[in-house]
């Protein structure tokens, strides 16, 4: 059982959604800089690609070695040491004089920003059980919001002082971050008996139980991986004739998606009312619907702009329906949920990044197309076979 000292206040929750936001971006904050970064190691768009593909990996690592620890130690004190941790991999980015260097900062980053998936079923905890796919809509799209962001705030600074000014700049957010989480968290005890080993087996015994979150995991895993597969290559695209675009327009482009997810936010209350099959059905339909304007994106910008609005909006409603669907599961098990499916996700997100920068390399523009609609029919498939077996 978890004991609070205090509830879910507009405050609090305001709090969460910009931690949650500003942890997690910092895994996307290189990725329109790929091509600035790729002449300054003097590397192929490919091995630039790997940037992304490690700080996605080592997201995964985190979600499921250290988020499953929610659910054992004081949330708290748990919270604001990976958040600083987490500013650490950051530092080592910023001062980074190799590949190798880099993929070793962003991997840090990516293992410890995971303190975003510890905020998220902590809000599920606190929220009143008939506002609580309301609130995790709110906290998710913070976190998207993050994620898109980023790309818009890295390019712009860029522009300004280089690329690893980005990455000095996020290493100080992340630090006063740690601070207000330190002062604004409620302290939080968790009456957990289980040991470490049996806490990660019961992720894998949560899977094997229940087809509802393998499903609901599975379908995470293809929605981000679409996700990724659009915005790791996007900065090549842009970057390229007939675009040529700089770093800070690049960037600009994270705006659209920020407007895209925002959208998504009452897929959260609708889950709540008993329609996340709809939202589901409908999202996973769109979102491959979204690949034809995304082509068209090589010569249009207005095409390019429609596409990420769709894609955006359809992802998070996607994921919005899962973690709601997925909370009402096991209350006192919600890290470990959170822990088996985000894996899943951030596996599907660090897959999108190999299968964008291979097709990129082989097939350009139009590969990255086909290859995000093939993901897309994908996640229909997995949709269709569970639609009849699964509880709303």
């Amino acid at each position: 059982m978890t004991k609070t000292s205090q509830g879910l206040s507009p405050a609090l929750i305001a709090l969460m959604s910009v931690a949650t936001g500003l942890a997690v971006a910092s895994n996307y904050y290189a990725q329109p800089l790929l091509d600035t970064i790729a002449r300054a190691f003097a590397i192929s768009p490919n091995q630039a690609g790997f940037i992304v593909t490690s700080a996605q990996l080592g997201y995964a690592a985190g979600l499921f070695f250290l988020v499953p620890l929610g659910d054992m130690f004081e949330r708290r004190k748990l919270i604001v040491t990976m958040t600083l941790l987490s500013a650490g991999g950051l530092l080592i980015t910023a001062s980074s004089q190799s590949l190798g260097m880099m993929l070793l900062g962003t991997a840090l980053t990516g293992l410890f920003s995971v303190v975003a998936q510890t905020l998220v079923p902590l809000a599920a905890t606190l929220a009143a059980p008939e506002k609580r796919g309301k609130v995790v809509g709110t906290i998710m799209s913070g976190l998207l919001l993050g994620i898109l962001l980023a790309r818009t705030v890295a390019g712009l600074l860029a522009s300004l002082g280089g690329w690893r000014t980005v990455f000095w700049v996020a290493t100080v957010l992340m630090v006063l971050m740690a601070l207000a989480l330190w002062r604004g968290l409620p302290k939080i005890e968790q009456d957990n008996h289980l040991n470490y080993p049996q806490l990660l087996g019961s992720i894998f015994s949560l899977f094997i139980g229940d087809r509802l979150l393998r499903t609901r995991a599975l379908l995470g895993c293809l929605s981000f991986a679409n996700f990724s597969i659009l915005w790791t290559s996007m900065a090549f695209l842009l970057a390229s004739p007939p675009f040529n675009f700089s770093d800070a327009t690049i960037g600009l482009f994270g705006l659209v998606g920020a407007a895209g997810a925002l959208g998504a936010r009452p897929a959260g209350a609708l889950a709540d009312k008993g329609k996340a099959h709809l939202t589901t059905t409908g999202s996973l339909l769109l979102l491959l619907l979204s690949w034809g304007a995304i082509w068209f994106g090589h010569t249009s910008v207005i095409a390019l702009i429609v596409g990420i609005l769709v894609l955006d909006l359809t992802v998070q409603g996607v994921h919005i329906t899962n973690q709601t669907v997925i909370y009402h599961l096991k209350p006192e098990a919600r890290n470990r949920l959170t822990a088996g499916y985000m894996t899943s996700y951030f596996i599907g997100g660090a897959a999108g990044s190999l299968i964008s920068a291979s097709a990129w390399q082989h097939a350009g523009w139009t590969g990255v197309c086909l290859a995000g609609a093939i993901v897309s029919l994908l996640g229909l498939l997995v949709w269709w076979r569970g639609y009849h077996r699964q509880p709303a």
